[in-house]
């Protein structure tokens, strides 16, 4: 594809409170690279060596990726921009921002291939790039680590009816769990996110280009530039424990990998068993803490199997008007009618999180999806014990989904439904038919 840039001056346009404002050049990116952007070696063993990732637009010429910071909400920071709320020229001042734990360098961090949807060195860029940012590279962080006291009223509950008990040091008497916490932007190495995917980087770039509508033209103009920040949502990580101990094998490890769940984690909605989920493997991580163990929670925004809560409220309208009622023997199939697929949370960039923890063994994992157990697995970490959630907490209207993914093969000690069960309309109705 040939370069494209815009050299005329467009009209102009009525200010919000009344004249003209005088429209700017529109920069295209997809000619040749600008002056001074520096180079990055994706993979190299020290972050002096890898070279910083310059997403910012402050100063173009040094930019040396595609797509900016803070995923999914760098369109709110162009509505920022745009209203006159926001200085597109803001530099972050970093004082005192550094991260409250030490996390790494592990040796997964350049091993070929473990890590290509995270920057590595995302949370240290302050101290390995001062040099840089001190001769003017705009360079941010893409990971923070922080403390946190979180608290739920399960654990609350887990305390008054003595499944848990405060120490002071991983639970409080008043039921707030110390953490630590990671927040974690998506940094995409394009030729590693191809070859998760078996596809080729042409192709994966050619798609990215049309399924976004054409929003980063540099997807199939500047293939020098390897490197893509995508508008997607990241991750949260909670430690409980000390994070160190995550790369140590001989610690007990206690984990669930979540997929985000709006209605249930947040609002408590009960068609569903995520929040419940949630709550135990977090109940669970605390007593592994307790032990002398670590515990771990990694949060990721992948909402509705990753095809968002339109998408999930259609398909439990289906579910729930469909003729016979909500059958776990249909559950799947009323997403693919809707969706296109039964699940969009493919899992092959999940793992990432947990190599730039450093583990390299589970002990415990709380989690029923084999999705996640063979992405975890397959990239090289053991798995000890699966953990599944009690009977006693799962929810009524959610024994659709729970039926209808132990008979597709999900992870359970107990009995798996027959024909017979699945056929059973268990989902409550909308008229709050069905079950209780």
């Amino acid at each position: 594809m040939t370069s494209e840039r815009s050299d005329s001056t467009p009209p102009a346009s009525t200010a919000p409170g009344g004249g003209t404002v005088a429209r700017r050049h529109i920069r295209l990116t997809s000619h040749s690279g600008g002056f001074g952007a520096l180079p990055i070696a994706w993979g190299a063993p020290s972050a002096a060596e890898r070279g910083p990732i310059v997403a910012t637009t402050t100063t173009r010429a040094h930019r040396n990726v595609i797509g900016t910071h803070s995923g999914s909400y760098s369109v709110y920071r162009a509505l920022a921009v745009a209203s006159g709320a926001l200085k597109a020229a803001h530099r972050a001042d970093l004082t005192d921002t550094a991260p409250t734990d030490a996390i790494g360098p592990h040796p997964s961090w350049s091993e070929p291939g473990r890590i290509v949807s995270i920057d590595p060195w995302g949370a240290v860029v302050a101290q390995a790039y001062a040099a840089e940012m001190a001769a003017g590279y705009d360079i941010r962080p893409t990971i923070a680590v922080t403390k946190a006291h979180v608290i739920l009223p399960e654990v609350i509950e887990a305390i008054l009816s003595g499944r848990l008990v405060a120490d002071g040091r991983v639970l409080t008497a008043g039921g707030a769990a110390l953490v630590t916490k990671v927040a974690v932007e998506p940094v995409w190495y394009l030729p590693g996110i191809a070859a998760r995917f078996g596809c080729s980087e042409d192709e994966l770039r050619r798609v990215l280009f049309e399924e976004t509508g054409g929003m980063y033209p540099e997807l199939v103009t500047r293939s020098d530039l390897e490197v893509f920040l995508p508008p997607i949502g990241g991750q949260t990580v909670y430690i409980f424990g000390r994070p160190q101990d995550l790369a140590d094998p001989s610690v007990e490890l206690t984990a669930r990998v979540h997929d985000e769940c709006n209605g249930s984690d947040v609002f408590g909605s009960d068609i569903c068993t995520c929040r419940p989920y949630l709550t135990h493997a977090i109940e669970e991580c605390i007593q592994g803490a307790q032990r002398g163990g670590v515990g771990l929670i990694s949060y990721s925004r992948k909402e509705g199997r990753a095809l968002g809560e339109v998408t999930k409220f259609l398909v439990y309208n289906a579910r729930k008007r469909q003729e016979g009622g909500d059958t776990a023997a249909r559950y799947f199939a009323r997403t693919e009618c809707v969706a296109g697929v039964q699940d969009m949370r493919f899992q092959e960039l999940m793992p990432d999180v947990l190599h730039w923890l450093g583990v390299r063994k589970i002990h415990r994992l709380v989690s029923m999806s084999n999705m996640k157990y063979d992405a975890i697995t397959h990239s090289g970490i053991e798995v000890g014990t699966r953990v599944n959630i009690p009977d006693a907490l799962i929810p009524a209207d959610a024994r659709v989904e729970m039926d209808a993914k132990m008979a597709a093969g999900y992870f359970t000690p107990g009995v798996v439904p027959d024909a017979a069960e699945l056929a059973k309309a268990k989902g409550r109705g909308f008229d709050g038919g069905g079950a209780a």
